[in-house]
């Protein structure tokens, strides 16, 4: 029997939240996984000695290297990495027990380069499990669904196959970017099981309006397909009015939500745009009901 895989888990974090931190490197410190395992935390922002002391010897903390930001400092993590595969992890999630083995296997037993698992979404005090109902997700998926499941905590492929994309702007949709990329290779192994804990408390790279609408539009100028299927463009377009819509640009808010209708008609996000736009709601009262059912915008 072969020797499974090493793995390096790539951690970026900005350095100030000591307690999230230290929970996302101990659950991956304590999986079942009998191959060998190391962690690279990357420091984006912040100076790497202060974090490195609170975590003691066995996990190495280096300052990002590349460009500012989320994509370069997993690109630092992954350089530092000499391992067969690499695994994302962010400083505010908690992989749950036996997501690694279940992965590798996984992703051993289909001969392929990159996996993603099934998610728990907590927002306050609500959970709610995210699955995508498949083992496998294809670039069609991912064109039609932004499929939350398929999120940046989850990923393990094989290093030297793909990085994340430095150019996006404020580090925006590169996990997307990243997914669509592997995909158009060969599909992704998918454990559909909740072996991942994602919290929506607020991420240090958390999007503001305008860093969602040019990594929304990069991603369409990247990816054309996304302007092709229906479900998947009107998806894209309802974003853009909502994030237009949340900055007070009600002219561009409902020139993309006239866009989202016309690619389909039943596009659910035009009509929140519109609400929006018009006053009668404010986007973080809509972002907070979606959150607590596990849905972002």
């Amino acid at each position: 029997m072969s020797r499974p895989p090493s793995v390096g888990v790539v951690i970026p974090t900005r350095g100030d939240r000591p307690l999230p931190l230290r929970e996302a490197v101990e659950a991956v410190l304590v999986q079942d996984y009998p191959g060998e395992l190391s962690v690279v935390v990357v420091v984006d922002g912040a100076p790497a000695c202060p974090v490195a002391a609170q975590l003691g010897r066995s996990v190495r903390v280096l300052p990002n290297r590349l460009t500012p930001g989320l994509p370069g400092a997993r690109n630092t993590g992954i350089a530092a990495c000499a391992t067969d595969l690499i695994a994302f992890c962010d400083d505010d999630d908690v992989w749950l027990p036996g997501k690694l083995t279940a992965q590798v296997r996984a992703l051993r037993e289909a001969g392929g380069e990159f996996a993603s698992c099934g998610i728990e979404v907590e927002h306050g005090r609500r959970r709610v499990t995210r699955l995508a109902g498949t083992s496998a997700v294809t670039v069609a998926d991912l064109v039609r669904s932004r499929m939350m499941m398929v999120h940046s905590s989850t990923f393990l492929f094989e290093r030297g196959v793909l990085t994340p994309d430095e150019g996006a702007p404020g580090g925006q949709n590169e996990d997307w970017d990243l997914a669509l990329r592997a995909a158009k290779r060969r599909p992704l192994v998918h454990v559909d099981r909740p072996l991942v804990l994602v919290r929506w408390a607020g991420s240090h790279y958390a999007a503001r309006w305008a860093d969602r609408i040019a990594g929304l539009e990069w991603m369409l100028a990247r990816h054309p397909e996304l302007a092709v299927d229906p479900c998947g463009a009107a998806r894209v377009y309802g974003q853009l009015a909502f994030s237009h819509a949340a900055l007070g640009q009600r002219r561009a808010a409902l020139r993309w939500a006239a866009r989202a209708f016309s690619a389909r008609r039943a596009e659910p996000r035009a009509p929140l745009a519109l609400a929006v736009a018009a006053g009668l709601v404010s986007p973080s009262r809509i972002l907070s009901a979606l959150h607590n059912r596990g849905h972002g915008i």
